[in-house]
């Protein structure tokens, strides 16, 4: 089990994620902006960010670098319609970090967080 934050601004997609984790035996800790996120993620540990780029307050790729960061041993996850920008070298991104292009399948998102928490 992974204790994932995940940081997506819509609602529907975030809910529905959330419950997919949870269902699959992760705890999740949801947040609708990666301002919000990123508040939280100062207080308590977790294993994986699971994040969208494209958010307001702070967006995916600042609030992965930040992270990354604060807890070198955090994964990330980028979950977005943007996928050539988070892996753009001028993004500065977190080399790590993984990218899921949208539009996914739940039963994908979750095989890619049970590979990712097993490595």
């Amino acid at each position: 089990m992974a204790s994932i934050l995940l940081a997506e601004d819509d609602e529907s997609l975030r809910k529905f994620l959330a419950q997919a984790l949870v269902r699959a035996g992760h705890a999740v800790a949801d947040f609708g902006d990666g301002s919000e996120a990123w508040e939280h993620l100062k207080t308590s540990p977790f294993d994986l960010l699971l994040t969208d780029i494209v958010m307001p307050g702070m967006d995916g790729i600042e609030l992965a670098k930040r992270a990354a960061e604060l807890d070198t041993r955090l994964k990330i996850m980028f979950i977005t319609g943007f996928a050539a920008v988070a892996l753009h070298p001028s993004s500065q991104a977190p080399k790590q970090a993984k990218v899921l292009s949208k539009p996914f399948h739940l039963r994908e998102i979750v095989a890619e967080v049970d590979r990712m928490m097993a490595a």
